[in-house]
């Protein structure tokens, strides 16, 4: 019975293998890996800031390796990326000290959601999800442009179980939209968290990235055992990633939530004018 897994195992390995030599995936070229590791490292850097780093590495991904399959992408893409939200949860509690009560209970929940989501999203079209990220994207960016103090400074809006309450299901429900797709992430957590909850921009910066950490976690628990991720490429991004990580985490510790927050409307902007345009046909 467990030669009979093994032998199993060898022949999915082999199997996995052989289509990736077919994709044009198992072995990148040098100029590939060189402008994959700088998209990651501009992706880990705005990822640790205001988070969205996933509409920079995704993309990139995708242009350089036009053979691969949607879930092979999306694999690659969070291995690359927890190293980033890594590193950058750790400069940011050293630096920040977030309220653990409210971060860790988020994160648990959203961890879930993402497994959720990623089984689901295994299934689903990615090109579907672009009128809703645009729509959701449009909404945040307006709201936060149109409330200049927003996120200034911390004004708790709830208290006790029920700011828990509401921090885990804004931790579950954007868990279960990074499994199943995942751009913009980052930047929707600390939308919510500032929004919804009333902390200002560094502070929200620094729980967002517990969570997301987490949510990258919750996809490769499903998405890692399937193999899915494509190694080569991925500990190259990874490694990328991790220094933009923590590049950019030190960044917005510095200069605080006035910049964090400019960035946010400036990456937003942007993100709505690629995926805008994307729909409408002006680029691919």
């Amino acid at each position: 019975m467990a030669s009979s897994r093994r032998s199993s195992r060898r022949c999915a390995a082999r199997d996995r293998s052989a289509r990736e030599r077919r994709l044009g995936v198992s072995d990148p070229t040098s100029t590939t890996l060189a402008f994959l590791a700088v998209a990651a490292f501009a992706a880990g850097w705005i990822d640790a800031v205001v988070g969205g780093g996933g509409l920079v590495q995704l993309p990139a991904l995708l242009v350089a390796l036009p053979g691969a399959t949607p879930a092979q992408l999306l694999a690659t893409n969070k291995f690359g990326s927890i190293f980033g939200t890594t590193v950058s949860s750790v400069t940011y509690y050293r630096r920040v000290r977030p309220d653990l009560r409210t971060a860790l209970p988020m994160a648990a929940v959203a961890y879930a959601g993402s497994v959720g989501g990623a089984l689901v999203g295994l299934h689903i079209p990615k090109a579907a999800f672009n009128p809703i990220i645009l729509a959701l994207l449009v909404l945040v960016g307006s709201y936060t442009l149109l409330q200049p103090d927003l996120g200034r400074e911390s004004i708790r809006r709830f208290s006790g179980h029920k700011h828990v309450g509401l921090a885990m299901l804004t931790g579950l429900l954007i868990g279960a939209y990074d499994g199943a797709l995942g751009p913009g992430t980052g930047s929707f957590l600390v939308f919510a968290l500032v929004g919804l909850l009333g902390y200002n921009f560094l502070e929200a910066s620094a729980k967002a990235k517990i969570a997301n950490f987490a949510t990258n976690l919750g996809a490769l628990t499903v998405f890692a055992p399937l193999g899915l991720v494509l190694v080569k490429v991925a500990l190259v991004i990874a490694g990328a990633n991790l220094v933009g990580g923590y590049v950019g985490a030190r960044t917005a510790v510095a200069r605080g939530s006035g910049f964090v927050r400019a960035l946010f409307i400036a990456i937003v902007s942007a993100f709505v004018l690629k995926i805008g345009g994307s729909l409408l046909g002006w680029w691919a």
